[in-house]
């Protein structure tokens, strides 16, 4: 592996670094509640009630929602990686305020301020890796973010197996400042240096992304590639430092893809393009679409059940069984991570879909039954997650990085996290109430008939991205626009 894909890989890392912590923080309160609300080992100055029991565990959600709405700001205003600086802060500082206090209101506070850091990544790492990876790898770097929001997860259960629990809160402090550093570390993107008229520091940055010489054809085209995307076309001829060839070779590709240049509307909104060209809605529809019926496959409230079954099964053996369904995530994530960009998203999408149909099926008919053991119960759980998380759970991030023209992607992927986040709190409000009106069984059959219908949508909507540029993702919506 060449230097230029070690840093689109360590630039995947940083913004996916957002996600693990924020997979760690969310699992955090699974095995510190009982310790807050018991009168005998609470660290704290008094028990933890049932209202802050509740508080403890959503707030990073509220958190998140804040910070999925300022991160665009504030990373087109000072950068992505100084912009990702500041917003991995709030993180540092929640566990740092866990660590010293003593009191309830204290830690509730923080852990509002952790969720800042974990929506806001959500945001800031789709836009970056859109903006520096080649198109041979942007599938695989883009599902990195889940993967890493699993080894969170893992990671945090292993730990909270087996550590103290002030050696769990340094520890997740070390993991927060670790996320600070590695953003500190990355090559600004070369999108924002030309937004900002930095055109020699933009043609550094793309060089280092690809691994070759600042006067290398290479960043030239890319180079041409972006300035068409961002800027006016009578700012496109502007090209200085370059030797007569070079600007020549230059002049003559914009030259040629003039036509294109002015098919852009470059005096509109970001927000009213996404909305009036055709092309940014039609892609802001297909990921909507799959992100939406994502949620309602029930990976959240399946999760907060898996819980109660695993105590169900064997009492003895829960913490193991939790750890395991951890590590069953890790292994999902890491199989789309590395099929992503040789099986193709929509296919991904739409076997995972059939295969959680499938166990979703299976799993309300043996409840409903009670015709089978329940470790089988446990086992279909775990293939539900795996199944899941290689295809419908992880493809959904992959669109987002890819599919928006660079105008509308910060604007586009702000909103559609928001959704999520929204989203993640109603199916999980009404959860109780679908337990009552369909048992758990009927539950299951809800989110197995959901599964079902994202693979048909997918199949109709979304259209296979691998290995395309931005420019012809764009190119295949617009064909299918005027077909």
């Amino acid at each position: 592996m060449n230097k230029g894909r070690l840093r689109q890989c360590h630039a995947a890392m940083a913004g996916g670094f957002g996600s693990l912590v924020m997979g760690a923080l969310n699992v955090w309160p699974s095995y510190t509640s009982e310790l807050y609300a018991s009168n005998t080992t609470t660290p704290l100055s008094a028990p933890m009630t049932k209202g802050e029991e509740a508080l403890l565990g959503s707030l990073p959600s509220l958190g998140a929602i804040l910070g999925s709405a300022v991160a665009g700001t504030l990373i087109n205003m000072f950068g992505r990686r100084n912009g990702g600086v500041i917003l991995s802060l709030p993180c540092v500082m929640s566990w740092a305020i866990i660590g010293v206090a003593s009191s309830m209101n204290l830690i509730l506070a923080a852990r509002f301020l952790s969720g800042i850091t974990g929506g806001s990544f959500l945001v800031l790492t789709p836009i970056f890796i859109s903006e520096v990876a080649e198109d041979a790898i942007r599938g695989g770097l883009a599902s990195a973010s889940i993967f890493l929001y699993c080894t969170g997860t893992l990671l945090s259960y292993i730990v909270g197996w087996c550590l103290t629990y002030r050696t769990i809160i340094w520890l997740h402090l070390l993991l927060s400042v670790l996320c600070t550093l590695l953003i500190l570390l990355v090559v600004e993107s070369p999108v924002y240096l030309l937004r900002q008229k930095r055109e020699e520091d933009a043609r550094e940055a793309i060089a280092k992304y690809r691994g070759v010489p600042v006067s290398s054809m290479v960043v030239l085209d890319e180079l041409t590639r972006m300035k068409q995307q961002i800027m006016p076309a009578v700012e496109l001829v502007s090209i200085t430092d370059m030797d007569p060839k070079a600007e020549e070779a230059e002049k003559q590709k914009l030259n040629n893809e003039e036509e294109i240049v002015q098919e852009q509307p470059k005096s509109m909104s970001p927000i009213k393009l996404l909305f009036v060209s055709p092309v940014s809605r039609q892609a802001f529809i297909v990921v909507m679409t799959v992100i939406t019926m994502q949620v309602f496959m029930g990976i959240v409230p399946v999760q907060v059940y898996a819980k109660t079954v695993f105590t169900e099964t064997d009492p003895s053996k829960s913490d193991l069984y939790t750890v395991v369904f951890a590590v069953i995530l890790f292994l999902g994530a890491l199989t789309s991570t590395l099929v992503a960009d040789k099986a193709g998203r929509r296919i991904l999408i739409i076997i995972s879909s059939i295969l959680v149909f499938l166990c979703m099926v299976s799993l309300g008919f043996l409840l409903q039954t009670r015709m089978a053991p329940a470790w089988l119960t446990v086992v279909l759980l775990m293939m539900y997650c795996f199944c899941f998380i290689i295809g419908a759970g992880s493809i959904p991030y992959v669109l987002l990085a890819e599919v928006f023209e660079s105008q509308v992607q910060g604007l586009g992927s702000m909103i559609v996290i928001e959704w999520v986040w929204f989203l993640n709190f109603f199916i999980l409000g009404i959860f109780p109430y679908m337990l009552s009106a369909l048992k758990i069984h009927g539950a299951f059959y809800f989110f197995g008939a959901m599964s079902l219908l994202n693979a048909i949508l997918a199949f109709i909507l979304v259209p296979e991205t691998k290995g395309l540029s931005n420019a012809q993702i764009q190119d295949l919506f617009r064909s299918r626009k005027k077909n």
